[in-house]
């Protein structure tokens, strides 16, 4: 054959590809693995399927995935998604970002573990400088965990030590993590919380998350009698509600939270896990909206998909750590120069391509998009967020699983958030691509339309 004749080769996968299904998800070789993992797992997951499954009146069986570029997660089967989740908002870059992989390959032939806070390595010592340029104060100083919840638990140490009060505020629908610590802040679902309640703090009190200005009354009611009693150290709040549905508060919201709890002596909490790091259109979400926020927590895209996180809080906050007898938060991996080095190469992506800028503007117009291509569609109720941390929230939880396995069936990957399980939480990718958003939205229409 001449070479005139020769076919054009493939394109280049770029990770920013539409789905490409060549078997109805999951295929069998996703439910051959699935089997095989229903075997060994702690059946806990399992079982919320099959709830799920229940629920909605749409099969649950998971897929199981192989490998990812980009914006794009590939199956067993070979099948392509468009991947809206990012590792629950923790891939950043996306899958496979050549910054996060070559920081991880040049750290992994130099030193994978270190001594963590006995004897500090390179990597470390370079993180904690990028992160405390984050955040205004006097000579902000950070401490290093292991994952978002473990930053929360850091948090709550350190305003406890810091005011000498137990107390603590936490919001309806708030999540923060499912250790002890976080737990008992736990306001997402009071089933996380029951098992364990014997066994968690008994000094957390919770206020409504306000969605609207009319609620702002009932949420500083709440809030203003929980501080008189004196014994509230700290309020820890998302200043966009995560899990709880991707609800952003009135403007104002978080500033007069702030002087609310300063009145009082209390200090502030922001768990920037999900927000932070330009997930929500801002490096430091509280930083932007100008509350002079007293302690910081970061986590999830951090690490650029690996384990990592922090609390950072003014050296006047952190100084309540140096006591006669000696108190420490630390664990065998905190500090970890893998994931050190991946945080670095994620942190300095970030701002040198003003990924929180684009995050800001993609968002926007995919909120704007989803609102048009969805309106009238059976079952929408509204889309919402900040950046590229979006929420669509339809009828019910049962619609919303239902509809999230429609999408799954036409290679888009969502998960569900929000109290009832009523909201399809969208975090994908900083660099995603205007295109796929567009397509998740046609392919939403259509499933709300059957």
């Amino acid at each position: 054959m001449p070479l005139s004749e020769w076919p054009p080769p493939p394109a280049p996968d770029t990770g920013q590809e539409l789905p490409a299904l060549v078997t109805a998800p999951p295929g069998p070789r996703s439910r051959a693995a699935a089997a095989r993992l229903a075997a060994v797992e702690c059946p806990a997951f399992g079982h919320r399927r099959d709830r799920r499954a229940a629920a909605s009146g749409a099969e649950q069986d998971p897929i199981v995935l192989s490998h990812g570029k980009g914006a794009n997660l590939y199956d067993l089967d070979g099948n392509r998604f468009v991947d809206l989740v990012a590792g629950f908002g923790s891939v950043l870059l996306g899958h496979g970002a050549p910054a996060v992989a070559h920081a991880m390959e040049a750290q992994s032939e130099r030193l994978v573990q270190g001594l963590g806070d006995v004897y500090a390595t390179d990597a470390k010592l370079a993180l904690l400088e990028r992160l405390v340029r984050l955040v205004p104060g006097e000579r902000p100083m950070a401490l290093l965990a292991q994952n978002g919840g473990d930053a929360v638990t850091a948090a709550i140490k350190t305003t406890a030590l810091a005011t000498g009060r137990a107390g603590l505020i936490a919001f309806e629908g708030a999540y923060h993590g499912l250790g002890h610590g976080p737990l008992a802040a736990c306001g997402l679902r009071e089933s996380y919380r029951a098992p364990f309640a014997e066994q968690l703090g008994k000094h957390v009190a919770f206020a409504p998350y306000p969605r609207t200005e009319a609620d702002l009354e009932r949420t500083f009611a709440a809030l203003r009698s929980a501080l008189r009693t004196g014994t509230v150290g700290a309020i820890l709040v998302e200043p966009i509600l995560g899990r709880g549905g991707v609800v952003v508060p009135p403007k104002g919201f978080l500033a007069e939270l702030c002087r609310e709890a300063h009145a009082e002596g209390a200090l502030v909490i922001s768990d920037e896990i999900w927000t932070g790091m330009g997930r929500s259109g801002a490096l430091v979400r509280a930083v932007a909206e100008g509350a002079p926020v007293d302690v910081y927590c970061f986590g999830k895209g951090l690490g650029g998909g690996l384990s990592v996180s922090a609390c950072v809080a003014p050296e006047a906050i952190m100084n309540a750590w140096a006591r006669d007898e000696e108190v420490v938060h630390t664990s065998t991996h905190a500090g970890m120069p893998l994931a050190c080095a991946a945080a670095i190469a994620t942190l300095d992506t970030v701002r040198f391509r003003e990924l929180d800028v684009r995050a800001a503007q993609v968002g926007a117009r995919a909120l704007e998009m989803f609102d048009d291509v969805l309106r009238g569609a059976p079952g929408f109720v509204a889309a919402r967020g900040a950046g590229l941390m979006l929420g669509i929230e339809l009828a019910s939880g049962a619609v919303a699983l239902a509809a999230s396995r429609g999408l799954l069936a036409r290679g888009y990957l969502v998960l569900g958030g929000g109290r009832g399980g009523e909201v399809l939480t969208l975090t994908p990718p900083l660099t995603v691509a205007d295109e796929l958003l567009e397509g998740a939205a046609h392919a939403l229409r259509e499933v709300l339309s059957a």
